[in-house]
């Protein structure tokens, strides 16, 4: 059952890492999803996005592999994110081994308490494995 809510980064978030809903509105303190179903519909209903936000940015062929670790990217960071990053500005030059090499700078969450960027170990291995999975054929 999935009940966990965390707070990542200042940012309140539920189930698989959803900071909104289907509605749209924001996840917010105490919020819970009652099953993991509830948090599998969440997840299938807002991924829709982040797979449109990848498809809108991105102007050259992509491997399956490529468009799934833009995606989990895009989720994680968000729309804005991918849209004015420099990954994004080597892909579209086709430059796909700097665009992956680019994964790794997304390593740093704002300390809620001083407001300074600090490198994040979880950031470090989620933007490994999505640069690796880039470059998987």
């Amino acid at each position: 059952m999935v009940k966990r809510q965390r707070r990542d980064a200042g940012v309140w978030t539920i189930g698989y890492g959803s900071i909104r809903y289907h509605d749209g509105k924001q996840v917010k303190p105490g919020d819970q999803l009652a099953s993991e179903v509830q948090a599998d519909a969440l997840f299938r209903n807002t991924m829709g996005q982040y797979e449109d936000a990848v498809n809108q940015a991105v102007k050259v062929p992509l491997t399956q592999n490529q468009f799934d670790a833009l995606v989990s990217f895009t989720y994680n960071e968000g729309t804005g994110a991918l849209q004015g990053s420099t990954l994004l500005v080597k892909l579209n030059e086709k430059n796909y081994t700097e665009a992956a090499a680019h994964f790794l700078a997304w390593d740093k969450i704002t300390d809620p308490k001083t407001g300074n960027k600090i490198i994040c170990d979880t950031l470090v291995q989620r933007r490994r494995e999505e640069s690796q999975l880039f470059l998987a054929a």
